[in-house]
């Protein structure tokens, strides 16, 4: 039997919300992702990205203001950023963890475009928060420019763009032909870069993809075996927040879809990831999904904990 193979999506908690806080916390990630490989899975990675594309984004922002002669970054030019750097560091701390443990395996992190379709209703009704708060004067003159704005009450405006559904992941040849050479991948950080197709070329989206639906169709692309979310509870629960609250640790595909006409998860936490594994489980009826933390990826894997969804 051959290795099993696996698309790990990592959290906020796996690495931090500044810089400081992520050189520290993927050392941790590393070590977990080190046990995987150690437990005999092929490994592709994605991970999210908000707080670090946001950072950049006001960076870049910020520079512009006072700096009046250069040219702000576009979004999709701050996607590319975090995905450069986050990916930077968890390549680097996971070779070391690798060398460490005696394990011979290339680490390799893939700038990763994501095609969407122009007209997504996403589009016109915008959600996604990035960026520093903005005075009413700013706002004005974002909204000038064609970038949507809303009003965070007390503290000024923010910028809010698109998260439209991704279509085809562009490098997913080059992902697999990496992952099939044994090394690990390192690929569609933060949802992947949005790109649309034009007159024979790709253009930049000022938009965002959701890091839960494109791991879910990374986990399709690459047939994996499992998809693993790593999030910030160990469990999925019912009855979140209130005195009926239980952990599920399983479900089926029939039972997730259930839970989620009933309203069990929240809408911008628990629901997309749950789409995520129905989604994939739907093309892949012989995979499973791990959701759980961090901490009990490795006992999460071995069926001691976290919540298992299959197709039955």
């Amino acid at each position: 039997m051959g290795k099993m193979r696996a698309v790990v999506s990592l959290g906020h908690d796996a690495l931090g919300y500044t810089t400081l806080e992520q050189w520290d916390a993927v050392k941790v990630t590393a070590k977990a992702l080190a046990d995987l490989a150690e437990d005999g899975y092929d490994l592709v990675i994605t991970h999210s990205n908000a707080p670090q594309v946001s950072m950049i984004h006001k960076a870049m922002t910020e520079l512009r203001r006072i700096y009046p002669d250069y040219t702000p970054a576009a979004m999709c030019v701050c996607s590319a950023m975090s995905q450069g750097y986050v990916g930077y560091d968890i390549q680097n701390s996971l070779k070391s963890e690798f060398l460490k443990r005696g394990i011979h395996k290339s680490v390799a992190t893939i700038l990763t475009q994501v095609t969407v379709d122009p007209y997504d209703d996403a589009f016109y009704h915008p959600t996604k928060r990035i960026g520093r708060h903005m005075t009413a004067e700013e706002a004005a003159m974002e909204e000038r420019k064609g970038n949507f704005t809303v009003e965070d009450p007390g503290k000024g405006y923010l910028r809010i763009v698109a998260a439209p559904k991704p279509l085809e992941i562009v490098e997913i040849d080059t992902i697999r032909t990496l992952l099939r050479a044994g090394q690990v991948v390192i690929a569609a950080g933060g949802g992947g870069i949005p790109v649309i197709e034009q007159n024979g070329s790709l253009k930049g989206a000022s938009a965002v993809i959701e890091k839960d639906c494109i791991a879910g169709k990374l986990a399709i692309e690459v047939e994996a075996d499992m998809l693993i979310i790593l999030t910030g509870v160990e469990q999925v629960k019912l009855g979140f927040g209130t005195e009926e609250e239980r952990s599920l640790d399983r479900m089926t595909v029939r039972e997730a879809k259930e839970y989620m006409e009933q309203g069990e998860f929240g809408e911008g936490t628990m629901k997309p990831k749950i789409e995520a594994a129905v989604d994939f489980l739907e093309k892949r009826p012989g995979a499973a999904v791990l959701i759980t933390s961090l901490a009990h990826a490795e006992d999460g894997v071995a069926g001691r904990t976290g919540t298992v969804i299959q197709s039955e």
